[in-house]
């Protein structure tokens, strides 16, 4: 069934390329975006069934800010985050502006597609297993990272541990680079480098290791003089 949409994006070329694919599968999408606060109005002048909104920092203040000025301006606009490994943070913050869905980025086309058609029905577009993660992080948080994620973090330089906190973050290559004031190559050679410490063989598999054993909390907070 087609559905009338949006595609916004904090990169262009990616917000690009989902509508181009969306396109292809029958749906109207009227427009794709970069997420500033002119695409938040962009949206609520286009008014359209589903707004997929994707975003590469979820916990980051006010990522959904102009979510909310779309559901108060425009209710019936359907909103559906596109967003990285969710933490319990993202996630509620995603909801409580408006949101009714969560996708992670790297869900097939399909799994986007039928969160769209839940979220134009009314229907909570989100995996249940990410739902029972979230709450049950936040009902119970844990005080201390566990014994394995204290033992990665002794592995890892400051510089790796920053890098790891920005893979999580959905940060591209270009981005980290920029973020740390070095060139894309040095940013690449550290991102291989934590892979490898890690043992593992994705930015993905990274991201989820590090909020699993309470790594990711640590990077982000310890003494980078360690």
């Amino acid at each position: 069934m087609s559905v009338r949409l949006m595609v916004v994006d904090d990169h262009r070329l990616l917000a690009e390329a989902l509508a181009s694919a969306l396109k292809l599968r029958g749906h109207r999408v009227i427009a794709s975006a970069a997420p500033t606060v002119g695409a938040g109005e962009l949206v609520v002048n286009r008014a359209p069934e589903v707004c997929l909104w994707g975003t590469a920092a979820p916990a980051e203040p006010g990522a959904f800010d102009p979510i909310a000025k779309i559901k108060r301006e425009r209710p019936q606009v359907a909103v559906v985050v596109l967003g990285p490994v969710p933490s319990p943070r993202g996630i509620a913050a995603a909801f409580a502006a408006g949101a009714c869905g969560y996708v992670r980025h790297d869900e097939r086309i399909e799994g986007v597609e039928r969160a769209m058609v839940k979220a134009r029905s009314g229907e909570a577009a989100v995996a249940p297993q990410l739902l029972r993660d979230a709450f049950e992080e936040l009902l119970n948080p844990a005080t201390e990272p566990d014994d394995e994620g204290a033992r990665l973090l002794r592995i890892l330089t400051p510089r790796e541990a920053e890098v790891l906190v920005r893979v999580a973050e959905g940060e591209d290559t270009r981005l980290i680079a920029l973020g740390m004031g070095i060139a894309s190559s040095t940013a690449r050679t550290h991102v291989q480098r934590v892979l490898v410490k890690l043992g593992v063989g994705s930015r993905l598999e990274a991201a989820a290791l590090a909020a699993r054993t309470g790594l990711l909390d640590r990077a982000g907070t310890d003494d980078p003089t360690r």
